[in-house]
């Protein structure tokens, strides 16, 4: 998207939070991250470029009414939908702008950050941030089945990014055994790291599907074995690797035994959002959100409609 397309997209978001949902300016400058002066400015601007009519005359007004429906639906914190012209596109830049406000604010916090394809397409589009009040840990180990680094683990291109003190899990997503598990879990350097992620103000994580293609097998944590026996158990999804079913209730045994990976935050502390899009993933958002493991979605418009409609 052009500079001048984000500007527009801007502008219509402030319209439609100041006619159509009745924000006050205070309002909608807290909701969008920006000063009273410039939510004042971007609704001028809607003006200006004819955007305010009967309606407010951009796709982005449809993908705001379908985030409010998300919202009310499920209760949730945060919501953004990115038109469904370029899903990926859409969804990495919202999901982009969401972690640099973050680490934008002034006031220190713990930034817990997950892993997935869509987090590392995201990162990629942060500017370099001076934020060295923050920390930024990681709900996932960085280590592969080989050893090497694990490919879509975001923590290291975060921290090139950003002067914020980051913190890796130097474990596998999966361990090959329980008893492994339990090793390098019970270390107190890894133990001081989950209560860390634990107590973050917010966390960004993938939302996985379960079954043919899924991540975790394309990734070599499970083999396609420990994927079926997770689907008869009635898996639809995973984050950080923790395996769940169409409540969001977590697969009691199997490979969710063996995850490494940091608990899934409370939604009661920390403003988990999940960033997902696209018809496969459906079931597992749904599932996501029908156990309130996340309080945040940013997804794209197809997504968003299909999750409204059942």
């Amino acid at each position: 998207m052009s500079n001048q397309g984000r500007k527009l997209e801007q502008a219509a978001k402030a319209a439609w939070l100041s006619h159509v949902a009745g924000k006050t300016q205070d309002e909608i400058a807290g909701i969008m991250g920006v000063s009273r002066q410039t939510a004042q400015r971007l609704v001028a601007q809607a003006v200006a470029e004819g955007l305010v009519k009967i309606r407010i005359d951009h796709p982005f007004a449809h993908c705001m009414d379908l985030a409010e429906g998300l919202r009310r639906r499920w209760g949730l914190t945060f919501c953004q939908v990115a038109p469904s012209d370029a899903p990926e596109a859409g969804v990495a830049l919202m999901l982009a702008d969401a972690v640099e406000q973050w680490l934008r604010r002034p006031e220190p916090l713990t930034l817990a950050i997950g892993t997935g394809r869509t987090l590392r397409a995201a990162i990629a589009q942060l500017p370099h941030l001076d934020c060295p009040q923050h920390r930024i840990v990681s709900l996932t180990g960085n280590i592969a089945p080989d050893g090497s680094t694990a490919y879509y683990n975001v923590l290291f291109t975060l921290s090139d990014l950003v002067t914020a003190r980051s913190f890796p899990l130097p474990l596998p997503v999966i361990a090959p055994t329980m008893r492994e598990r339990r090793a390098v879990n019970g270390q107190p350097s890894i133990e001081r790291l989950i209560r860390m992620s634990a107590d973050a103000a917010v966390a960004f994580v993938g939302i996985g599907t379960v079954g043919a293609g899924a991540p975790l097998m394309l990734d070599g944590f499970l083999s396609q074995p420990d994927l079926d026996a997770l689907v008869a158990a009635g898996a639809v999804g995973e984050i950080t690797g923790w395996a769940y079913d169409a409540e969001g209730r977590l697969i009691e045994g199997l490979s969710n035994d063996r995850v490494a990976s940091a608990p899934i935050p409370p939604r009661e502390t920390t403003l988990v959002i999940g960033a997902a899009h696209g018809a496969e993933k459906v079931p597992a958002i749904r599932g996501a959100l029908q156990g309130r493991l996340i309080g945040g979605l940013i997804t794209d418009a197809g997504t968003a409609a299909a999750l409204l409609k059942g």
